[in-house]
């Protein structure tokens, strides 16, 4: 059977290794616009061939596709499917396991997300406001009296998204000030390289609470979740510094337990699970009725648990997350080939899927420069001590590097990922620290990483903030309020939303 991976980075070479792994004598390939070491060497041992070029180009890829006489194609990334590369693979006949550009669309546009939701009442939404340009958003911004998040309305590889809070009085001409400042930010800058999205900015109200994915396989008909995983997006401990792509993960069965009873260490319970399940489903069922296209392929809720809602959506992935793929790919007991399969010819409610009910942690190692600088992490000479790796029973996934005569050289981004299993979350964190004693650049640059990833005391700070939102959002669904507020609207005033 002959595979075609799209793309290049650390979530992609945990894809390559389930292909790696299954049992039906698999001959995979990969297009990458970097070379990735770990999936060129699994297409090397499985016989396949690694090639680079364009993977957000239709035309590339199923010219590729076609010369290679693929059974079917994986698409690992988002922006592939956001220009279309799944739709001009079945338009010339081949099978793909990626997300056509319609139903996309729920994770390219923050704003149609949110207009899907709401269109359909869907459980988990939040107020919002979409606009064409940073003038059209002044008076909001000026007179909006609560805290606001501000995004990018379109996904923009997790850059932009900023959450400003009002709760001191004293600083809210500061804050005001700060709000301007970061949404003429969002439109000038993030949303300046994408030209196919007609709103710019979005402003969203509010929420807090503990985060989570819910990354699920999909054929359109039905919805399998995996295990629920926890990232960690900013640069550094404490959750400080500027957003990223992902520092590092957290996951552990449904409850992202670690080690002590289930009652006292739950972060997501499991009603609250089977509950985020479904509204992933009913948000593929929605987009799935605007469109008329049908959904196959890897489909997520990047979610939080709120005081509002409960389960809630904060954002949508038409793919898996990086690095959360990593946390769950790896303990899949089930063959991928049969999975894939299975989404191809929708019948993927036969399939059951199991995984090992391991504790999991992974930890990025970033080139200084990233995210904010990403030319200045670029180009650095990167070198790993694999030997020293498996003594310590780590994995390694490459991220963000190339091949370049010979040597391997960083892409601007995080550069590996370290996986490490046990049986709790503390015990896997502090196996994955030793990994950053394996890995150097050789002209002297630094990396960094977050050593908090999956510590005690991080664990317990999500797991009290859990407690606080179940509680109140518990009392509310109680109460029949749940999902009802009041909200300050310009030109409107004090109104209810839900």
């Amino acid at each position: 059977m002959k595979v075609l991976l799209v793309g290049n980075a650390g979530r992609e070479h945990a894809i390559a290794e389930a292909f790696e792994r299954s049992l039906r004598d698999v001959s995979l390939s990969c297009l990458g616009e970097l070379i990735n070491p770990g999936i060129q060497g699994i297409c090397g041992k499985t016989g396949g061939q690694y090639l680079r070029g364009k993977i957000n180009d239709p035309l590339v890829v199923a010219d590729h596709a076609e010369k290679l006489g693929v059974d079917f194609v994986f698409v690992g990334p988002e922006e592939p499917n956001f220009h279309g590369v799944p739709d001009e693979l079945e338009r010339r006949g081949i099978a793909c396991v990626g997300a056509k550009r319609a139903v996309a669309e729920i994770e390219m546009s923050k704003a149609s997300m949110r207009d899907l939701q709401w269109e359909n009442r869907l459980p988990g939404r939040l107020w919002y406001k979409k606009f064409k340009s940073f003038e059209e958003a002044v008076p909001y911004i000026k007179e909006y009296a609560e805290s606001i998040a501000l995004k990018p309305a379109r996904q923009a590889g997790g850059k932009g998204v900023k959450v400003i809070e009002d709760f001191q009085v004293y600083l809210q001409d500061e804050k005001r000030d700060l709000k301007y400042s970061h949404a003429k930010t969002i439109v000038d800058e993030h949303m300046k390289p994408y030209q196919d999205m007609e709103y710019k900015l979005l402003i969203e109200e509010r929420v807090w609470g503990p985060e989570y994915t819910l990354q699920c396989f999909t054929d359109g008909r039905c919805v399998k979740p995996m295990p629920a995983v926890q990232d960690n997006k900013h640069a550094f401990d404490g959750d400080l510094g500027p957003e990223t792509g992902g520092m590092g993960s957290i996951a552990g069965g449904l409850n992202l337990r670690w080690g002590v009873k289930e009652e006292e260490a739950s972060i997501l319970t499991m009603e609250e699970y089977v509950k985020s399940t479904e509204i992933v489903e009913q948000m593929i069922k929605a987009v799935q009725r605007k469109t008329g296209e049908r959904y196959h392929g890897v489909v997520a809720g990047q979610m939080m648990l709120t005081s509002v809602w409960g389960p809630t959506i904060i954002e949508m992935y038409s793919r898996f997350g990086d690095p959360e793929a990593l946390n769950v790919l790896p303990l899949l007991k089930n063959d991928i080939v049969d999975i894939c399969e299975a989404i191809i010819d929708e019948r993927l409610n036969t399939v059951e899927l199991d995984f090992n009910e391991k504790a999991t942690v992974v930890k990025a190692a970033s080139p200084e420069g990233y995210p904010d600088k990403r030319e200045l992490a670029r180009g650095h000479p990167v070198k790993v001590d694999e030997q020293g790796l498996t003594r310590d029973d780590i994995r390694l996934y490459w991220a963000s590097v190339d091949v370049q005569d010979g040597m391997y050289v960083t892409g601007g981004s995080r550069v590996v990922e370290f996986l490490t299993v046990a049986d709790d979350i503390p015990t896997a964190s502090i196996k994955a620290e030793r990994g950053f004693n394996h890995i150097h650049l050789t002209d002297g640059w630094k990396t960094f990483h977050r050593s908090d990833i999956g510590a005690p005391r991080c664990l317990e700070k999500r797991i009290e903030l859990a407690k606080l939102a179940r509680e109140i959002y518990m009392y509310k669904e109680k109460k029949g309020i749940l999902g009802r507020r009041l909200t300050w609207i310009p030109g409107k005033g004090l109104m209810e939303a839900g």
